[in-house]
C-alpha cells in the first residue's frame, strides 16, 4: 500500500523506460526496470529470450494490449467460451450482443469443453481452428480447474498459423512455483495479473517472446474451483446466501447453463485466505461451511412462495418475514470465529 499509495502515481510516464514522453522519469524508469527484472525472475525466465511490460493496470487491459499489437481490426481470435469457464476478455459474444470490447473490435469463435468429461475438447478445438483459421488462440481461464495441455494447443497454433497466448491470471502463482504445467515452454505471449495467486498489489503484466515477428518486446492455492450441479439451485442464490453468512464468492456459469445472470455454480478463489496463513485443515472447514450454506439455500428457496424467480428470493431474504435468520446467522458466526483467528495483512 505505502507502493501503490506514493507520489509516484502523481507523475505522468507514458513510454517506456529510456524512451518516456515527459522528462522527470529517471527514478520511474529505475523502478519500472526493477519489476520487469523481478517478475522474469520469478518465472525464471531468460530476459534475452523474454520480455515483460509491468504498465498494464489489470488483466483485461493487458489482454486487449496483446490483440492490438499484433492484430489488425476484424482478425480473428479464438478463446474458451465464458460458459464453459473463459473470460469475458477472451471474446465472448451472444447472438444479439458483441458483449466485450475484444468481440467488438475482433472476430471471436469460442471453443468449449467436453462435457462428458469435463475438460477442454481438443479434437473439436482443431477442427474449428481448421475451418476458422484464427490469428490468436488464447488458451487460460476464469473458472477452469483444470491444466491446459500446452503441447497439443502450441500444435494447433502451429496447424493453422496462428499465435498462442496464454492468460495464466488465475494461476499464476502456481506457474512461478512450478506446480503446474509451464506456459512458457510453448506460448508466445503470456498474460497475468499480479493480484491473484500471485498475492501482489493490484496490476498486470505482459510477457512476449523477444522475436521479431510478434512487434512487441503455491500447491496450496489452487484456485478458482468450479461447483457445478447445486441440486437443483442456481449460483445466485448460493451466492447471496454465503454472502450473508460472511463467505464472498460469486456465481459462475458452467457447461449447460442458458443464462449467465442465474448460473449453475459458484467459483471460489483460495489465494487470498491462503496468504492470510490458511492451511488444508482450514480449508476443509470452510467446504464444509460452504456445503452447509448450499444445503441452508435450497431451503430457503423452498419457503419462497412469491415467486420462482431470482429477484423473489432476494426479496424474501431481504423481508420481515424471512425465516431463516438464525440458521445464517449461526452459520456466520461459525465462519467468523474461524477467519478471525487469520487477521488480513496490513491491519
Amino acid at each position: 500500500m505505502e507502493a501503490v499509495g506514493s507520489c509516484l502515481t502523481n507523475k505522468y510516464s507514458e513510454g517506456l523506460p529510456g524512451k518516456r514522453y515527459y522528462g522527470g522519469n529517471e527514478h520511474i524508469d529505475e523502478l519500472e526496470t526493477l519489476c520487469q527484472k523481478r517478475a522474469l525472475a520469478a518465472f525464471h525466465l531468460d530476459e534475452q529470450k523474454w520480455g515483460v511490460n509491468v504498465q498494464p493496470l489489470s488483466g483485461s487491459p493487458a489482454n486487449f494490449e496483446v490483440y492490438t499489437a499484433i492484430l489488425k481490426p476484424h482478425d480473428r481470435i479464438m478463446g474458451l467460451d465464458l460458459p464453459h469457464g473463459g473470460h469475458l476478455s477472451h471474446g465472448f459474444m451472444t447472438p444479439k450482443r458483441r458483449v466485450s470490447g475484444t468481440s467488438i473490435y475482433f472476430e471471436s469463435m469460442p471453443y468449449r469443453l467436453d462435457e462428458s468429461t469435463g475438460l477442454v475438447d481438443y479434437e473439436m478445438l482443431e477442427k474449428t481452428a481448421t475451418l476458422f483459421r484464427p490469428k490468436l488462440i488464447i488458451a487460460g481461464a476464469s473458472a477452469y480447474p483444470r491444466d491446459f495441455d500446452y503441447p497439443r494447443m502450441r500444435k494447433i497454433a502451429d496447424g493453422v498459423g496462428a499465435f498462442l497466448m496464454m492468460d495464466m491470471a488465475h494461476i499464476s502463482g502456481l506457474v512461478a512455483a512450478s506446480v503446474v504445467g509451464n506456459p512458457f515452454d510453448y506460448c508466445d505471449i503470456v498474460t497475468t495479473t499480479t493480484h491473484k495467486s500471485l498475492r501482489g498489489p493490484r496490476g498486470g503484466m505482459i510477457f512476449f517472446k523477444k522475436d521479431p515477428v510478434l512487434g512487441i518486446e503455491l500447491e496450496s492455492a489452487i484456485n478458482n474451483a468450479v461447483f457445478p450441479g447445486l441440486q437443483g439451485l442456481d449460483g445466485a442464490r448460493v451466492e447471496k446466501i454465503l454472502d450473508m453468512a460472511s463467505i464472498t464468492l460469486n456465481k459462475n456459469s458452467v457447461p449447460g447453463d442458458k443464462s449467465a445472470l442465474v448460473p449453475g455454480g459458484i467459483r471460489i478463489g483460495s489465494p487470498a485466505m491462503t496468504t492470510r496463513g490458511f492451511t488444508e485443515k482450514e480449508f476443509i472447514y470452510i467446504a464444509e461451511f460452504i456445503h452447509e450454506g448450499v444445503q441452508l439455500t435450497h431451503e430457503i428457496k423452498q419457503a419462497v412462495t412469491s415467486g420462482s424467480k431470482v429477484q423473489d428470493f432476494i426479496k424474501y431474504v431481504a423481508s420481515s418475514d424471512f425465516g431463516f435468520t438464525a440458521q445464517v446467522s449461526d452459520l456466520r458466526k461459525r465462519v467468523e470465529a474461524l477467519t478471525t483467528q487469520f487477521p488480513i495483512p496490513g491491519l
